[in-house]
């Protein structure tokens, strides 16, 4: 009987290859389940797979969207869906694969996305941009304390979506999401980490790889094509680092310095996130018997 088959855990863990060897062992195709390789043209940055390295294996949720169109995780919850229920229903074993958390959960449990009201949005992205992050923080710290506690005061788009929710549904942010996960598949979850001074080279060394692969070339393409516009794909890490240098002093190694310290901070909200989650059985990317240990568990 075919399941699905979830693979998450921080950055720069290893999560890739793994896919790859479970999808060609068990007739699987590979879903994505990164929030910024959604986007067309986000390759370099995003680390995604080249198509020649992803061994003849279908992907879904790849490049569906332009670097201008916000990503919704409501949408993405039923694409990504859509593409299980076809995979399961002809045997195939679809294998979700990312860190993104929220996206992830989205897929697996029982979460319902309160809908939205663009002129609501509109006006509170209109104060946002007025007083700012922080003293917008500070108004929903009055009208939804808890949702406050865990909304970054740095993060715009989200204090937004919690105010926009709050003043549609009458209820708390964070109510609008189920208190407890109640599993939507029989799936089994592997979670891939490593050792964190190890995880910290390897972010440095992946960043360096992506300056020296054109990542600040890929990101003057990407602006043509609107990127600045982006609500989400503009916040994406190295391209809005490599973007501040572009408008400034062009120290592309300041931008790469920069993405390197930002995507440390990142895989630990991701470790945060994931080690939540109890159903997750935790496997070492060094682990030269990873591929056998997962395809244990799968089975």
């Amino acid at each position: 009987m075919t399941r699905l088959v979830c693979v998450v855990g921080p950055t720069a863990t290893g999560k890739s290859d793994l896919s790859l060897d479970l999808a060609e062992a068990l007739d699987g195709e590979i879903v994505n389940a990164d929030a910024m390789q959604l986007y067309r043209g986000m390759d370099i940055g995003t680390a995604k797979l080249p198509v020649a390295e992803r061994r003849g294996i279908p992907h879904h949720q790849l490049d569906v969207l332009d670097v201008t169109e916000p990503a919704s995780v409501a949408a993405y919850q039923r694409h990504a869906r859509a593409v299980i229920a076809a995979l399961l229903a002809a045997g195939r074993t679809p294998v979700l694969v990312g860190g993104s958390g929220l996206y992830v959960q989205a897929v697996v449990d029982d979460l319902e996305f309160p809908g939205t009201d663009p002129a609501i949005r509109d006006r509170w992205e209109a104060e946002l941009a007025a007083v700012g992050a922080p003293a917008l923080h500070r108004r929903l710290a009055e009208v939804d304390p808890a949702a406050a506690e865990h909304v970054l005061p740095s993060n715009g788009r989200r204090i937004v979506r919690a105010l926009e929710v709050v003043e549609l549904t009458g209820r708390p942010f964070r109510a609008t999401l189920p208190g407890q996960r109640v599993p939507r598949y029989d799936a089994v979850l592997l979670g891939v980490d490593r050792d964190t001074a190890e995880l910290d080279d390897r972010v440095s060394r992946r960043v360096d790889l992506m300056m020296s692969a054109g990542l600040v070339a890929e990101t003057e393409k990407l602006l043509a094509q609107g990127l600045r516009e982006g609500r989400t794909a503009s916040r994406a890490l190295g391209y809005q680092q490599v973007v501040a240098e572009l408008d400034g002093p062009r120290d592309f190694a300041a931008a790469a310095a920069e993405t390197v310290r930002a995507t440390r901070r990142f895989v630990r909200r991701q470790r945060s996130w994931f080690r939540r989650d109890p159903r997750i059985h935790w496997l070492d990317g060094a682990d030269p018997e990873l591929s056998a240990r997962a395809r244990t568990l799968v089975r």
